[in-house]
């Protein structure tokens, strides 16, 4: 079973030499930490950075460079700094090879809710509406069931919707899934995980065909 930085190293074997990535809130701005260093990617944040690093050491921050979520960042030689209009022309143009988000649910359709819990006090979707409305590649990283043990991988998603039919792939503590033809198709299993595990936290359709291998990672 993978924790989150086990996560964030699976999916960064999907990001490829001259990509243009966005990084969610949560899980996914770690992917930075992991991405091979014989490629070059630019990672780009909604709130107008294009040339994210990994996060900074303790005692290195700078409170005047942050992430979409307002954590501090650093930034590679080359990284540039806009407003937010030219950061969303970015987004809305498909110009952003592969976008990394975090959710709360995620339907066998690829549908996506990520952005509200009734009841509790949220600004509004922000820039994920954007993200899942123009991006053609999305991988969510999520755990793959909640911490009552209730599977985060439905049929339909019960919390409002982000986005509709949008989701690819989903890389979760226990899996690689992608979904195509409206069903979750399990690709690899973590470390130590079985499939019968992962089918029985699986609430939405699950294919399995074959030998499934371990990732690795």
């Amino acid at each position: 079973m993978l924790d989150k930085n086990g996560i964030a190293k699976r999916i960064a074997k999907e990001v490829k030499n001259g990509y243009y990535v966005n990084l969610g809130i949560g899980i996914p701005t770690l992917v930075a930490n992991f991405v091979r260093d014989d490629i070059q990617v630019e990672f780009q944040s909604e709130n107008g950075v294009l040339g994210m690093g990994p996060f900074p050491f303790e005692g290195e921050e700078d409170a005047d460079i942050i992430n979409a979520g307002k954590q501090t960042i650093t930034t590679l030689p080359g990284a540039s700094f806009f407003d937010s209009a030219t950061s969303f022309s970015m987004i809305r143009g498909k110009h952003v090879h592969l976008t990394i988000l975090g959710a709360m649910e995620v339907a066998e359709n690829g549908d996506i809710a990520n952005w509200k819990i009734p009841g509790k006090m949220v600004k509004g979707m922000g820039g994920a509406m954007d993200l899942v409305a123009s991006a053609e590649n999305i991988i969510v990283a999520m755990m793959h069931t909640n911490k009552r043990g209730e599977s985060k991988l439905l049929k339909r998603c019960s919390l409002p919707l982000t986005g509709v039919g949008c989701v690819t792939k989903i890389v979760t503590n226990l899996a690689v899934i992608e979904i195509k033809n409206n069903a979750f198709h399990l690709l690899e299993r973590a470390p130590g995980v079985s499939v019968e595990e992962i089918k029985a936290s699986t609430e939405g359709t699950l294919v399995v065909q074959g030998e499934i291998p371990e990732m690795d990672i």
